[in-house]
């Protein structure tokens, strides 16, 4: 992609409106602890105090806005007490010398881009301190007042969340969606495999149920009954749809075996959906009879025998358990011990730690962020000191705020912030022109502007920017500054921080592009490593464990949404392609993908225990672990992998023809062979 064509589609995506679900009750709240925290500091301590708490208010609302399964009343703390102490620190540096407080500010940005490793949720945070930083520091005139500056920023933490824990909002709201939409995902999935037997599955839905899924121990003793066990058995799901569609393993493609398989998927759908209904809003589970009476026919046996009615009678004994399960207060809890248990933020300090010192490596895009955020916020505070305009911080705090790890998402910011910008000082302008308004009306514009804010945050970055620029505009006419005093200079800054972010990604960048191969790779040998998990359950039906195969199972599914992203961003990068092209790209992915459901196939019918070894199984397991390491390694190395040892394992192979395993195992091979033809096109 050229880089005028890359400017004009991240141009385009800067500015476009989202459409997606309001949650105006939670901008409510947010509004109201932002107006309290305002009102509070005005008749009690000033204008300057209450900038202070509003900032800390604003900031911590913010952060439990971000995509993050932790409670929210601990993001609104941490985000609070973190930007006070920042505050504090960068005053009582700043005050004293220049030269020490752009020292500091290199290395709480360093750090900051340094925080994308643990996440975004983290790395936005982090972020947003140092760009709010900028501003409150110069609040404070003694350290006195900057100790009660920091204090005032906390407490605005504080009543954020505090009046999450005494104002809950739809409560396990998140949690709810998160499973009601891998159970709908599923629903779908038995649909279209009616008219497409081989059809693909996302898992992301079933990935984000299980991170929703992940509560602390205080969670775990308080969660719905509904919200535990109906994820798992999704899971179970799954594979025996594919099982049931495919004509490989399951029912004939034609004739009445194939009508009734077609039947039961629509019911499966029809019950899948029932359920995620119920779990969503909490309400009894509505389904009508004929779809239980059709999973249950007593004629199933007549039409199937073998692997298919094995999966038909399995399909019907999980929808039951789901139903049961989705059921308001079924009574199927689980311990806290029993649960997955998400680290507290002091235990998760040495995991963050760790996961930070992995990234301090030559060629490391998060490494790469944190040194362009660096560079830019202290290149932007020396440009906004040496130009006659005051305000300094704002060209280093629009830099921080819109640079991401991803050319995209950084360009995309950088355009959306300065039209947002514009438009929300246009109207904040007009505003303050027009209604002339106090220092109380101003505090309650903001606040206004902040819970619009809020409201439409999800709607896309240009639509929430228009409404920060007003809030900042009307915070700062609450201690009086004329409009004329601030606004001109906040828009050339802004655009002064967005141009610095945007050429510092273009000299300095981390491209995805080069990295597809890599990833590629990584997808092919974690798919191998399952395929081997698998197969070893028919190799050992006694002693092999099944904690394997489902440890394998979510190591594939992470190399395939690492791949996928990759793919997306690279699509948007002005960069040749340098191995992959995206044809190569599209291909090898589609045939990676139907690996992964071909080896699905084979968990549907797992042996039972008492079941004697197949060593046929064992021997292609071997080969197939083999094989895709050096696969995998030939992909990184820009050479097309060869298949010729699981070739010849199969065709020595002495089982039934007519087996699942043997289906299965052939569809492996097709597929690898599959990204193989992908890699030489």
């Amino acid at each position: 992609m050229s880089w005028v064509r890359a400017l004009k589609d991240t141009a385009r995506s800067g500015m476009r409106v989202e459409r997606t679900r309001l949650e105006p009750l939670i901008a409510v709240r947010a509004a109201a602890g932002l107006a309290l925290v305002i009102g509070v500091s005005l008749a009690l301590l000033g204008p300057g105090a209450a900038a202070s708490s509003a900032f800390g208010a604003y900031m911590a609302a913010v952060a439990t806005f971000q995509k993050s399964w932790r409670p929210r009343p601990v993001l609104a703390l941490a985000a609070g007490l973190t930007l006070a102490a920042s505050t504090f620190i960068g005053y009582l540096v700043g005050s004293s010398h220049t030269l020490a407080f752009m020292l500091l500010l290199a290395v709480w940005c360093f750090v900051a881009g340094l925080m994308w490793a643990a996440g975004p949720t983290a790395g936005m945070i982090a972020s947003g301190n140092v760009a709010i930083m900028l501003v409150t520091v110069t609040l404070p005139t003694s350290v006195p007042q900057a100790a009660g500056h920091a204090g005032m920023i906390a407490a605005g933490g504080v009543v954020q969340a505090l009046l999450i824990v005494l104002f809950p909002v739809r409560r396990w709201g998140a949690q709810r969606d998160a499973l009601a939409d891998a159970l709908a995902a599923e629903a779908d999935y038995a649909r279209r495999l009616r008219h497409d037997p081989v059809a693909s599955f996302d898992p992301q839905p079933l990935m984000k149920a299980r991170a929703a899924a992940t509560v602390t121990a205080r969670q775990a003793r308080r969660r719905p009954a509904e919200l535990h066990g109906a994820r798992g058995l999704a899971e179970r799901i799954r594979p025996v749809l594919a099982s049931l569609a495919d004509p490989a393993v399951g029912a004939p493609a034609e004739g009445p075996a194939r009508d009734r398989v077609r039947e039961l998927l629509a019911a499966a759908g029809s019950v899948l959906d029932a359920a995620a209904h119920a779990i969503r809003r909490g309400d009894p589970v509505r389904l009508p009879s004929p779809e239980l009476a059709l999973l249950k026919a007593p004629d199933t046996a007549d039409l199937f025998q073998g692997a298919p009615l094995r999966a038909a009678r399995r399909l019907a004994a999980l929808l039951d358990d789901v139903l049961e399960t989705a059921e308001p207060r079924s009574g199927r809890t689980a311990a806290p011990e029993e649960s997955m248990l998400r680290p507290t933020l002091v235990q998760l300090v040495p995991k963050v730690l760790a996961t930070v010192r992995a990234e301090l490596r030559p060629g490391s895009p998060v490494l790469r962020h944190a040194v362009r955020v660096t560079a830019v916020a202290c290149s932007g505070y020396l440009i906004g000191a040496a130009l006659p305009l005051g305000h300094a911080y704002w060209a280093p705090m629009a830099s921080v705020m819109v640079m991401r790890p991803d050319f995209t998402q950084t360009y995309t910011r950088a355009v959306a912030r300065f039209g947002g910008t514009l438009v929300g000082v246009a109207v904040a302008t007009a505003v303050v022109q027009l209604a002339h308004p106090g220092m109380w009306m101003s505090g309650l514009l903001a606040v206004v502007s902040a819970g619009l804010m809020y409201t439409l945050m999800r709607t896309g970055y240009a639509v929430s920017m228009v409404f920060v620029s007003a809030y900042v505009v009307f915070l700062l006419g609450m201690g009086g500054l004329r409009w004329d005093q601030t606004v001109p200079d906040r828009v050339t800054l802004t655009l002064v921080g967005g141009v610095l972010a945007m050429v510092a990604y273009a000299v300095y960048p981390a491209w995805e592009t080069p990295r597809l191969r890599t990833r590629l790779a990584d997808w092919v040998a974690a798919a191998g490593r399952y395929a081997e998990a698998v197969l070893g359950q028919y190799a050992d039906p006694a002693g092999a464990r099944r904690a394997d195969v489902r440890e394998a199972l979510l190591a594939v599914r992470d190399a395939r949404v690492a791949w996928q992203d990759a793919v997306d961003r690279a699509a948007g990068e002005p960069v040749r392609h340098r191995g992959i092209s995206r044809v190569a790209a599209e291909e090898a992915g589609h045939a990676m993908a139907a690996m992964g459901r071909h080896t699905m196939l084979l968990e549907a019918h797992f042996p039972d225990r008492d079941r004697p070894p197949d060593p046929g199984a064992a021997a292609l397991a071997r080969e197939l672990r083999t094989a895709t390491e050096a696969g995998a390694r030939a992909v990184r190395e820009r050479k097309v992998p060869e298949w010729d040892g699981v070739r010849a394992v199969l065709a020595g192979w002495d089982a039934p023809e007519s087996g699942v395993l043997r289906g299965a195992a052939e569809q492996l091979l097709d597929s690898l062979d599959e990204v193989s033809e992908a890699l030489t096109a």
